[in-house]
């Protein structure tokens, strides 16, 4: 089941230099719920250390850590799920090895997003929905309508719009039958990350 509709993506070198955690330990004060640990940069030992901090904080704010790609570094913290993306395990191979994390899948098409559900995924990202670096790598953004298509073919309810989200933008993105977001800048560059992200749920209506 997916209890969360806000879901913060982490990347250190977006915190304008303060610690990743205090700033984590803000965005979940502020209503975040869910948080994907992705610092693709570290060394397993470096993630692993990582990712206990980031099990033991969620715990405390009783939210739910994703690990990404790293299903071994999952199961090891006791994380509550894995994110996967193309070049990942595929999502089948996953759910056999570990049978009881939330799966998300990180989907640039409505028909990547509707095959990874079939596969098994509990929940995908669609995007990116608007222009952002982080997802330049994926080419032309995929637009409001596309995300929109993905809502309804996809199982609205299991989509997450991601790229490019913002407090400015959100309108349109709920406008477009999208009430769950995956976001990183937003929180993580804000001033006040509590404050944004209660934004961000108020905007959600959750």
């Amino acid at each position: 089941m997916i209890d969360f509709s806000l879901y913060l993506i982490t990347d250190r070198n977006q915190t304008g230099g303060r610690p990743l955690l205090e700033v984590v330990e803000a965005a979940l004060s502020g209503g975040v719920r869910a948080v994907q640990l992705r610092e693709k940069d570290l060394i397993p030992a470096e993630l692993y250390d990582l990712a206990w901090e980031m099990r033991a904080l969620t715990s405390r704010y009783d939210a739910r850590l994703l690990i990404n790609e790293r299903i071994d570094i999952a199961l090891a913290v006791e994380a509550d799920g894995v994110h996967l993306g193309v070049n990942s395990l595929p999502v089948t191979a996953a759910r056999r090895i570990a049978p009881d994390l939330l799966i998300g899948y990180s989907s640039h098409s409505v028909g990547e997003a509707v095959a990874a559900l079939a596969k098994g995924a509990d929940f995908v990202t669609f995007g990116p929905v608007f222009p952002t670096p982080s997802k330049a790598a994926y080419g032309e953004p995929v637009g409001l309508g596309e995300l929109e298509r993905a809502c309804r073919q996809a199982v609205g309810d299991l989509v997450f719009g991601l790229g490019g989200i913002k407090r400015d933008n959100l309108a349109q993105v709920t406008a477009a039958g999208c009430y769950r977001v995956a976001l990183i800048s937003d929180i993580l560059a804000a001033p006040d990350p509590a404050e944004a992200a209660g934004a961000f749920r108020r905007g959600l209506g959750c």
